[in-house]
């Protein structure tokens, strides 16, 4: 690790560790620096650019993080990860007002709160409080499934975030039902990033788990990200951006609601 990867990572660390109130336990290999902190059940793994494969937890909460990634997104990691530890102002759902919310804003605020891509989705959903957009939840079109009825229309949950230091309580459930009340679904189904949830808090909410997708191999260059999945298509890359370097994440949960 190069003293630059080891003093961004000090920095993120010790900042992390203010804002959760706690210190951390910090170990390292030539690939991966583990932060285990004192008093939450929790360990994260910040992944370095040889790293090859994810590390294995089987007592408590891993997530995995990697370098490009808080490189890249450093204040919607540190948020998230106040937000998933009670740090945040917090906001209850039945205090909110819901409405549609227009593709640009939509856009918008997914691009700044949210650590996938931001997408238009089809359908968009958001919470305001007090005038201002909260929490969003994009839906897609509704599916008919081959092995159901001919009315059964199956839709997916895309995106769901928090503006970055706000919890809603209750949000997700409240978005939940204002979609359903106006599409009548027959599921609603979603895909959980295993980076950060290996046990998903949806199935409070009536989600159950149908299957895990494997995990997705990415050839990274100049700090961005190109999804391959074959060995023909790893080479084109590995030609046209020789500098580059694999990493692979740890893959998703699928999740159905059934209503």
């Amino acid at each position: 690790m190069g003293q630059l990867e080891t003093e961004i990572i000090k920095q993120f660390a010790d900042r992390l560790a203010a804002g959760l109130q706690t210190t951390f336990d910090q170990s390292s290999t030539a690939n991966v620096v583990t932060l285990t902190p004192a008093a939450l059940d929790l360990v994260i793994y910040i992944y370095l650019p040889d790293a090859k494969q994810r590390c294995e937890q089987q007592h408590l909460r891993a997530i995995h993080i990697d370098y490009d990634v808080l490189l890249a997104d450093t204040e919607k990691i540190y948020a998230r990860l106040l937000s998933l530890f009670g740090h945040g102002i917090i906001i209850y759902a039945r205090k909110t007002v819901v409405a549609r919310v227009d593709k640009r804003v939509s856009l918008d605020f997914i691009a700044e709160h949210h650590l996938q891509a931001p997408i238009p989705g089809k359908y968009r959903y958001g919470l305001f409080y007090a005038g201002e957009l909260v929490s969003i939840a994009l839906f897609s079109g509704g599916r008919h499934m081959r092995d159901q009825h001919a009315d059964y229309r199956s839709f997916e949950l895309l995106r769901f975030c928090h503006k970055s230091g706000y919890r809603v309580v209750g949000g997700l459930s409240k978005l939940l039902k204002a979609f359903t009340q106006d599409f009548h679904p027959d599921d609603i189904m979603t895909y959980v990033d295993r980076d950060w949830a290996q046990d998903s808090n949806l199935r409070t909410l009536g989600f159950e788990e149908k299957g895990l997708l494997p995990p997705q191999s990415y050839w990274i260059t100049a700090g961005k990200r190109h999804v391959f999945k074959d060995a023909a298509t790893l080479g084109n890359l590995r030609r046209d951006y020789p500098n580059g370097y694999l990493s692979y994440n740890s893959g998703s949960t699928k999740l159905l609601l059934t209503l």
